[in-house]
């Protein structure tokens, strides 16, 4: 990660899999993460942690059972701990998170995608 910029662009151009959370950078015990979405992805939640979301380019939805949020670029939510959430994309949406560190996507580590570095 060293002592450079990291370039969100670059970093996007570098891989094409769907809904799968990859690490730019780490902020104490954190994981930022950026990913590429589209369709819907599964209802779940995190138990222990709340879990922000932001687009950088494109829209989804967080839906949940109270409410949907949308947001589009420039825009965040924050999903409190526990709470049951599924994002949806209707078309490609570049998005960051920020997690911490060994949290699973799905919420179920058996399920979860592996998190690589990029």
């Amino acid at each position: 990660m060293g002592d450079k910029a990291i370039n969100l662009s670059e970093k996007f151009s570098t891989f094409t899999e769907q809904w799968s959370p990859k690490i730019v950078a780490q902020l104490n015990d954190y994981d930022i993460l950026i990913a590429k979405v589209e369709g819907e992805f599964n209802w779940h939640n995190h138990p222990d942690t709340d879990e922000m979301f932001m687009v950088i380019e494109g829209e989804i939805t967080i839906e949940m059972k109270d409410g949907d949020v949308t947001l589009g670029p420039g825009e965040l939510y924050v999903v409190p701990k526990g709470k049951q959430h599924r994002p949806v994309a209707k078309a490609e949406a570049k998005i960051m998170l920020f997690e911490p560190a060994g949290v699973p996507n799905t919420g179920d580590p058996a399920t979860a995608a592996t998190k690589e570095l990029v």
